[in-house]
């Protein structure tokens, strides 16, 4: 099994997120210690925009490329690449702004290709990489699932993922972060809750 974690939030150690992913790979540890973990800090190392350049360089033969073109067809390889060889992945998506962070965004510009991870056909799109578990750790300052307000969130990632042709989705949430310390308590025992119930579920 391998496993891709992914962190997005700008915050470092005080990012609830990252405490929450660094939670839910731990668990997945304890429930199969042969878990191989590659981890993408996508705010410390933070993705370029996909841009006319990005197109434009994945669109030129290897060998006619120039510099600037190598280093950006190399960054979307390894990205993808990454995402490929991945059995599972924890995706760190705090909510920014109604949201997904910027740095989160352009991680899936660069892993929904058409031709890689989905294509249309005579019925529609299809989905290229099923197969594969997600969670998603989603935290927020206020209280937006279900909500108009999470349709750009939560909603946004289980649509484009499942737009990729992956249905093993788990969502571990802690919200209401910023409505005061016993909210914020609260919040977080009960993503923890469901991090445990999600991995006894997993060893059973």
């Amino acid at each position: 099994m391998k496993l891709l974690h992914l962190d997005s939030s700008i915050l470092g150690d005080a990012s609830a997120s990252r405490q929450l992913t660094r939670d839910v790979v731990n668990a997945w540890r304890a429930a199969d210690p042969a878990v191989q973990v590659s981890y993408r800090d996508l705010a410390a190392d933070s993705l370029p925009p996909l841009s006319g350049g990005s197109l434009a360089a994945n669109g030129t033969p290897a060998e006619l490329r120039d510099a600037a073109q190598r280093h950006e067809a190399g960054l979307s390889d390894a990205i993808m690449g990454e995402f490929l060889a991945a059995d599972a992945v924890v995706i760190g998506a705090p909510m920014y702004n109604f949201s997904v962070p910027s740095q989160l965004k352009a991680w899936i510009d660069r892993i929904a290709v058409a031709g890689k991870t989905f294509r249309y056909g005579a019925n529609g799109p299809e989905g290229l990489v099923g197969g594969k578990q997600v969670v998603i750790v989603s935290t927020a300052g206020g209280k937006h699932a279900g909500q108009p307000s999470g349709q750009a969130h939560e909603d946004y990632l289980k649509f484009v993922l499942g737009f990729l042709g992956i249905t093993d989705i788990k969502v571990i949430r802690a919200e209401g972060l910023a409505m005061g310390p016993e909210a914020r308590e609260a919040a977080f025992a009960a993503a923890r809750g469901q991090i445990a119930d999600a991995f006894d579920t997993a060893a059973a």
